[in-house]
């Protein structure tokens, strides 16, 4: 008997996808704060055979690791509405984690605003509705601060941790997603037509339970949030198995492109 073996690998410099010739949805996730595409790498044998996975690579990680991060808002999504246009032409949702979830949100309005085709499902995690205020920043932390509150939160693989040169390669690209992000102030927009689900930790310290619900006036369709155990990756302490399982069933249960 052969088993076929799926893997996630780079298509373009923006697109890594793990093919599911047998997919009827694709799930297209977005990279937190200094991660890359490989971060999503485990949950290729999570999908069922009806989701095809794809992760985006930006600059400034893995193997993009020499070219320059971004450090605006606007060129960022302008050139991602572009840059997976491959991936867009048929049905989707987006997955965003921390920094992935704001840009998840933005994205799906710049795609609105094209008139091109949005998502499904806009799953958002461990993110605060774009009104929320209280957060504390960290971007314009010092440095020694700066990687502690990192490390307090979690996502950093140990090796990682106790290597002095990974660490002070990734502090600066932490830093500046932080400090895009941070800095960041939503436009008011029209409501997406798109159900939103937001998935967190209980005890996720940057995204307070009390932080979530103004998530539902940003959508016109049905609004939910899910809280798991855990804090800020709450995915990586308790396993991603039921996450990813929740999302394909809410996903696969959309009836005519739209959750019911």
């Amino acid at each position: 008997m052969t088993v076929e073996t799926r893997e996630l690998v780079a298509e373009t410099p923006y697109i890594w996808r793990a093919r599911q010739p047998e997919s009827r949805y694709r799930l297209i996730c977005l990279p937190h704060a200094g991660a890359g595409a490989a971060a999503y790498a485990d949950w290729v044998r999570l999908l069922p055979p009806e989701i095809e996975l794809v992760a985006v690579q930006l600059p400034g990680r893995q193997n993009r690791i020499a070219e320059e991060p971004f450090t605006a808002v606007g060129p960022l999504v302008s050139t991602l509405t572009h840059a997976l246009r491959p991936v867009l032409d048929g049905p989707y949702a987006f997955f965003g984690h921390s920094c992935g979830a704001a840009l998840a949100f933005e994205l799906a309005k710049a795609l609105r605003a094209r008139g091109r085709r949005g998502p499904e499902q806009l799953f958002l995690s461990a993110q605060p509705a774009p009104d929320h205020t209280g957060v504390r920043r960290l971007h314009d932390l010092p440095d020694e601060a700066f990687r502690a509150e990192m490390t307090a939160l979690g996502g950093i693989d140990r090796e990682i941790l106790d290597d002095d040169l990974v660490m002070r390669s990734l502090l600066p690209v932490l830093r500046t997603d932080f400090t895009l992000w941070e800095r960041h102030r939503p436009a008011p927009a029209d409501p997406l037509d798109c159900p939103i689900t937001v998935l967190c930790g209980d005890s996720d310290p940057r995204t307070p339970t009390d932080s979530v619900a103004g998530w539902g006036k940003h959508t016109d369709a049905e609004f939910y949030a899910r809280f798991y155990p855990g804090g800020h990756f709450y995915f990586l302490e308790s396993g991603a198995a039921d996450v990813v399982s929740f999302m394909s069933a809410k996903l696969l249960s959309a009836t005519h492109g739209r959750t019911a």
